[in-house]
């Protein structure tokens, strides 16, 4: 702490010595650039050694659980052997002061990292990715098998690999990003089909209720993704609504008002609107197997099913399907995509577009290597369909390490309209609300995108960051040769995602 503020002392210092002398904004090299710069390689470099400590902690971990199993005496039944993991396990959470249940996750950890992902052990000793990508790899790895675990490994940590991930590698990502990634190409090639597993997963689909502080308290669902996905962007869609100069309350407290005005039903004071205003709703979502959508949802403060006294209607959300054309004729069970959630089963993409669901927009995909094509214009505004296809491209904000889904985002001329931009969709990206604000208030700038690209990021400091792209892979021909674009057959091994 000390060091620190000696620093900081040392940094304002110098800052008031460079301004009395005018060096700052003269055109010559500039000490105080210099010295924010360390300061960035200096935050960049700590994180690799939190990295290198936790591999460090993964090999002690590894080591002292086999030592100690070679000194015990064989187990003579489970109960035995039961009994000897959890000493194991107790000794470990003594000396590191942590619960038996983190101790337990930590040796399972460390045996999958030292025995059957030597990429991820690798990468974790470099500082290249963090433990918590490192925890992520072991766990969406879980249940592919040596062979899985192993591609899903080069995928995103070896660079000479063929079929290596589009954009970023592992380290590159923020751990959560990583983790979207790696599920949707778990839930592509696991050994199991996606319907099978969706089959046996949907029975256990429950509502959960936690007490918390202050009054408060949790209330979750786990549900189907459609259902899911449906409520949140229906819940986003009627805050975003009810948002204007005369509305105290958050985009959040919004979302969270509606559903649990959705979900009681009746009448109940609105928070934020000091108790005077009362809306009365029904409740909400169709009743239904596994896999419903949620419809006739009341509208939100509008007229109609949202009851008397509401003023403003609550717009459908626009949600997209990506679905390969043999999944949805029903000759495969590759995933569909649902954008806002990730993979799904066929059978729920077809349900979807069968019932019609208004909400949900189909786009079936290039069989030939998973893209959609480019939709260009040469005028300013930006039409429904460019704004659609910059949904595909992107997925998300592209800012790095935002989870803003495409949803809510706005579409943006990456060089001004005034400077010579076209509306094209290489001119374009699709920031969040607060990131398209970074854009235009301060000096970081988006760079270059194309038609299958987001555009990537430059920062104030002058750092170049990637995006994270959307990870297309060719949908699979059964027992048929797969076309390319001559129109030519080609086995599915040979036909990899556009760079």
């Amino acid at each position: 702490m000390e060091a620190a503020e000696a620093l900081a002392a040392s940094a304002a210092a110098l800052v008031a010595s460079l301004r009395a002398e005018g060096s700052i904004g003269s055109g010559e090299a500039d000490p105080l650039r210099q010295l924010a710069d360390d300061f960035l390689d200096g935050l960049a470099q700590t994180g690799r050694i939190d990295a290198q400590v936790a591999a460090v902690r993964v090999h002690l971990a590894a080591e002292y659980a086999g030592a100690a199993e070679a000194l015990l005496e064989p187990a003579v039944s489970p109960e035995d052997h039961k009994g000897q993991e959890m000493a194991v396990i107790a000794e470990v959470a003594c000396a590191m002061t942590v619960s038996e249940p983190a101790a337990a996750n930590l040796l399972v950890e460390a045996r999958e990292l030292t025995k059957a992902l030597p990429l991820t052990m690798s990468a974790l000793q470099a500082g290249t990715i963090s433990w918590q990508h490192a925890r992520i790899m072991v766990d969406e790895t879980s249940g592919l098998g040596p062979e899985g675990a192993q591609a899903l490994e080069a995928r995103f940590l070896d660079p000479e690999v063929a079929n290596r991930a589009r954009g970023c590698l592992a380290g590159e990502m923020v751990a959560g990003r990583f983790r979207a990634r790696a599920r949707t190409w778990r839930e592509r090639h696991h050994p199991v089909s996606i319907e099978k597993r969706h089959a046996k997963c949907v029975g256990d689909r429950r509502v959960l209720f936690s007490p918390d502080r202050d009054g408060m308290a949790w209330f979750s669902a786990y549900l189907p993704g459609d259902t899911a996905s449906g409520i949140w962007e229906r819940s986003t869609a009627a805050a975003r609504a009810m948002q204007g100069p005369d509305e105290p309350r958050t985009l959040t407290q919004l979302r969270a008002d509606n559903v649990a005005r959705w979900l009681l039903g009746g009448s109940r004071p609105l928070p934020g609107n000091g108790g005077g205003e009362h809306v009365s709703a029904g409740a909400g979502i169709v009743a239904g197997g596994p896999g419903i959508v949620p419809a006739a949802l009341p509208a939100v403060d509008g007229a109609g099913p949202g009851g008397p006294g509401v003023d403003v209607p609550s717009p459908r959300a626009q949600v997209l399907i990506t679905v390969p054309v043999m999944a949805l004729l029903g000759a495969t069970e590759e995933p569909a995509m649902l954008d806002g959630y990730g993979p799904i089963p066929p059978s729920m993409a077809r349900q979807l577009i069968a019932d019609g669901a208004a909400s949900f927009h189909r786009v079936l995909i290039d069989p030939r290597d998973g893209a959609p094509l480019e939709i260009g214009r040469t005028s300013y505004p930006v039409t429904k369909a460019q704004r659609q296809w910059l949904r595909l491209r992107d997925g998300k904000c592209p800012f790095p390490g935002c989870n803003n889904q495409s949803l809510d985002n706005e579409a943006d001329h990456i060089l001004a309209w005034a400077k010579g931009g076209t509306t094209g969709i290489s001119n374009l990206g699709q920031p969040c609300r607060r990131h398209h604000r970074l854009r235009h208030t301060t000096a970081w700038k988006p760079t270059g995108a194309t038609k299958d690209k987001p555009p990537g990021w430059m920062s104030p400091a002058g750092r170049s960051y990637q995006s994270e792209h959307p990870d297309w892979e060719p949908p699979h021909w059964p027992g048929m040769a797969i076309p390319d674009a001559n129109g030519q057959g080609s086995s599915a091994s040979a036909v990899e995602p556009p760079d």
